[in-house]
């Protein structure tokens, strides 16, 4: 039997979409836990800011460009990966929001949404989760996101590949499951991130009334990506012997001066 440590002291973390939003915020708060923590997405002036910021605070970090959508760039990404020593955290995060319909996208740009935000993360897991499982420990966490529960209009390719994302993982967690390896998800609602911020503000005012008529505006609360970084950090701190499966994180909504919907 091969011999390994469960509790590895030095615990370097691989972070998808780390240029901005959940994935900056994810690797800050990784480095600040002590994890050598290694910045992947495609905007290299981005990342090697925030490697110079996270190494000037005493943190660990270096910026590898990464393109989802590109399987040979995966492919080289995951061949440096080990830098910083052998990933023992995967953080699956980068990911696009394009508006589209079901029935009127591009089928071109629906595939090459649903390749970002689910083909590009399975690709990338099974070139670094299999080291995991011989050494006999580590966390693969996939950013997910409320829509596939609350699907919404107008989002019909990234509800399709959040969706597939969860099935992905849980599958993987029924076939890990006694290996050392967790899996698990962290399922984000609205956030205030750089995600659709490309939108058109014709688009907005578009697609606002049908997810208005669907129930999904509630309040006008919204996740800091801060927010979402601490679930993640505390799913791959949580101590052996437990697994986090899902994290689902909601913005609180702004309190009211009643204090309470109900009478």
């Amino acid at each position: 039997m091969p011999r390994f440590d469960p509790h590895p002291e030095r615990r370097p973390a691989v972070v998808t979409g780390a240029s901005s939003g959940i994935g900056a915020a994810t690797a800050r708060a990784l480095a600040d836990a002590g994890h050598p923590v290694v910045l992947a997405a495609r905007r290299a002036e981005r990342l090697d800011a925030l490697a110079e910021e996270i190494t000037h605070n005493g943190g660990e970090a270096v910026a590898l460009v990464l393109d989802l959508a590109d399987p040979a760039a995966i492919d080289a990404f995951a061949d440096k990966a080990d830098v910083l020593g052998q990933p023992d955290v995967l953080i699956c995060n980068a990911g696009e929001v394009v508006p589209m319909t079901a029935l009127d996208a591009d089928p071109d740009a629906f595939a090459q949404s649903v390749h970002v935000n689910l083909l590009g993360a399975q690709r990338l897991v099974s070139r670094l989760g299999p080291a995991m499982r011989t050494q006999g420990h580590g966390d693969l966490v996939f950013v997910t996101s409320d829509v596939v529960v609350r699907q919404r209009t107008h989002m019909a390719a990234y509800v399709a590949a959040k969706s597939g994302l969860e099935g992905l993982a849980r599958a993987m967690q029924m076939e890990l499951e006694g290996s050392g390896v967790r899996v698990g998800m962290v399922r984000p609602g609205p956030a205030s991130t750089e995600q659709g911020t490309t939108w058109s503000e014709e688009t907005i005012n578009r697609v606002l009334p049908f997810w208005t008529l669907w129930g999904h505006l509630r309040h006008h609360g919204a996740l800091l990506p801060d927010h979402v970084a601490a679930a993640i950090v505390a799913m791959v701190s949580a101590p052996k012997g437990s697994h986090l499966t899902l994290i689902e994180v909601q913005p609180e909504a702004p309190v009211t001066p009643q204090r309470s919907l109900l009478p």
